[in-house]
């Protein structure tokens, strides 16, 4: 599915921050991390605000890519491992952050690398939320999230007008 073919759910930077905090606020709960690898691109936000909020200072990227050619799901692809600074640390210290979890195919690929860490999105959709530990909200399969980096402010029509 594309973007198009699915319902739209926009997050303003308002939004996402205070879901990105509500996300650290259950972490808070759980303790024991001292590390963060944030899966980029889409990690890198929230991994920022988890971390000054858990005050982690060890912050590392994997970076994957599962979206290819306008917007369209093929193979997952790790264009960045993890350093050796995460590797020599028990992966049950290391928190990992996303975004959102879709179908689960690049949360199954970070855990692959680090089976015991905590993954941590602040969005899930069903088919993927087998795969992370912790999530803020969840919304259906079918939607498309349109976070903050990736909108600009414009006019949007009515959903009645809209055919949605």
């Amino acid at each position: 599915m594309t973007p198009s073919d699915q319902k739209a759910f926009p997050v303003s930077w308002d939004a996402f921050h205070r879901d990105a905090r509500a996300l650290a606020w259950r972490l808070s709960a759980l303790g024991g991390f001292s590390a963060i690898v944030a899966v980029t691109r889409g990690g890198l936000v929230p991994a920022g605000v988890v971390a000054r909020e858990l005050g982690i200072r060890v912050i590392d990227t994997i970076c994957v890519a599962s979206y290819h050619e306008e917007n369209q799901r093929g193979e997952v692809v790790v264009l960045k491992p993890l350093s050796e600074t995460i590797l020599s640390r028990p992966s049950e210290e290391v928190l990992v952050i996303d975004d959102l979890v879709d179908t689960g195919a690049t949360a199954k690929a970070v855990r692959a690398l680090l089976p015991k860490a905590h993954f941590a999105t602040v969005y899930a959709k069903p088919q993927g939320r087998p795969m992370v530990d912790t999530f803020v909200t969840e919304v259906s399969q079918d939607t498309w999230i349109f976070f903050p980096w990736d909108t600009g402010l414009s006019f949007q029509a009515p959903i009645s007008k809209s055919g949605a």
